[in-house]
C-alpha cells in the first residue's frame, strides 16, 4: 500500500474562527516538523505548491509586489485569479489575495520546527468546507516535506475523499455552524 492509501486526516483540530459581523475568518494552526525556510519555499514556489495547496501559482508568490496568476487546482475548470503579493518577510510572514480571500501565513520557529498560522476569510456558511480543506492540505504539505508525498488532495477531489466529510462535520461542530447541502 502506498501512503495515500494508508493516510487518514487526525481528529478536527488547530483552527479557530474570528467573528467581524458577516466576515468570519478561519485561524488554522499547524505544528510542522520542518524548518522556518523549508516551510517558506513549500508556500512560495510554484513547483512545491502544485504538489499540496488547493491552487497552482505560475510565479514565486515570496516576493513583496510580485504579481502572480493563482488558478483553483483539481476544479472541472480552473478559476484564475491575479493577486499581487502585499507582504513577503522572508521566512516568517506572507500575505496576498487568493480570489476574494485575504491569505495571512504566519511561520514562527518552535521547538518542533515550524508553527503555521493561516488567516483567510472565508464566507461563514462554508467555514467549516474550508477548514476541512485546509486540514488535509497541510496534512499533505507534512507528508511532502518529510519526503513522504502523497500527492495533492484539493478542491473537489477532497470533498469526495471519506476523511474530509468526517472533519467537514466535526469543525462544523466545533464552530456552531451547519454543514450546507450538497
Amino acid at each position: 500500500m502506498t501512503s495515500r492509501e494508508l493516510y487518514t486526516p487526525g481528529p478536527a483540530s488547530g483552527a479557530r474562527i474570528h467573528k467581524d459581523g458577516e466576515k468570519w475568518t478561519l485561524i488554522h494552526v499547524r505544528e510542522l516538523r520542518h524548518s522556518p525556510e523549508k516551510v517558506w519555499a513549500a508556500l512560495t514556489d510554484p513547483a512545491q505548491l502544485s504538489q499540496w495547496a488547493p491552487f497552482d501559482a505560475d510565479g514565486n508568490l515570496g516576493i513583496a509586489g510580485a504579481k502572480v496568476s493563482l488558478s483553483t487546482a483539481v476544479t472541472p475548470s480552473a478559476v484564475v485569479s491575479e493577486t499581487t503579493v502585499t507582504r513577503a518577510d522572508r521566512p516568517r510572514l506572507l500575505e496576498y489575495k487568493w480570489g476574494d480571500f485575504d491569505m495571512r501565513w504566519e511561520l514562527e520557529a518552535s521547538e518542533q520546527g515550524t508553527r503555521l498560522t493561516l488567516w483567510t476569510n472565508i464566507d461563514r456558511r462554508y467555514i467549516a468546507m474550508g477548514a476541512a480543506g485546509w486540514h488535509i492540505c497541510f496534512d499533505v504539505l507534512d507528508h511532502l516535506l518529510s519526503e513522504d508525498p502523497i500527492g495533492r488532495m484539493a478542491g473537489m477531489d477532497s470533498m469526495k475523499f471519506e476523511g474530509w466529510q468526517r472533519l467537514h462535520k466535526e469543525y462544523a461542530k466545533q464552530f456552531g455552524v451547519e454543514t450546507p447541502k450538497f
